[in-house]
């Protein structure tokens, strides 16, 4: 008798914004859910930017959500740094080269960071 389970238990119930530090040396980067064509990740920064003259470009297309805290995002390209808050999100495009400036300094700033296959998603939608 099939009754839609797979008969293997639920994962144990976690928090995204549990357990954060209040410093860290680097950021933390934790992955949450993989598959064959994607990457769920946690990131905690405390003050971290990306180092002066690199940029992330990556292979994969990434949505990211800001859960807490703060910080400021370049797109190459783009003459204004964006400042990101809790809630603020979006989708970056496989190769499109962006860097952090900066993420808040008085307590962590959390991230949650989907990567995925190129063209994937159908388009970066946006809640009104």
């Amino acid at each position: 008798m099939n009754d839609g389970h797979s008969g293997n238990p639920a994962a144990p119930t976690a928090n995204l914004l549990g357990d954060l530090p209040a410093r860290l040396d680097a950021e933390d980067f934790a992955t949450l859910a993989e598959g064959g064509a994607f990457r769920l990740i946690r990131i905690v920064s405390t003050g971290q930017a990306t180092p002066d003259g690199e940029w992330y470009d990556q292979p994969e297309d990434e949505w990211v959500l800001l859960l807490q805290g703060a910080a400021g995002l370049s797109i190459e390209g783009e003459g204004a740094v964006r400042a990101l808050g809790p809630g603020d999100y979006l989708l970056l495009p496989a190769h499109c080269r962006h860097r952090v400036e900066w993420t808040a300094q008085d307590g962590p700033t959390v991230w949650l960071a989907l990567h995925f296959q190129p063209g994937a998603a159908p388009e970066n939608r946006r809640l009104t």
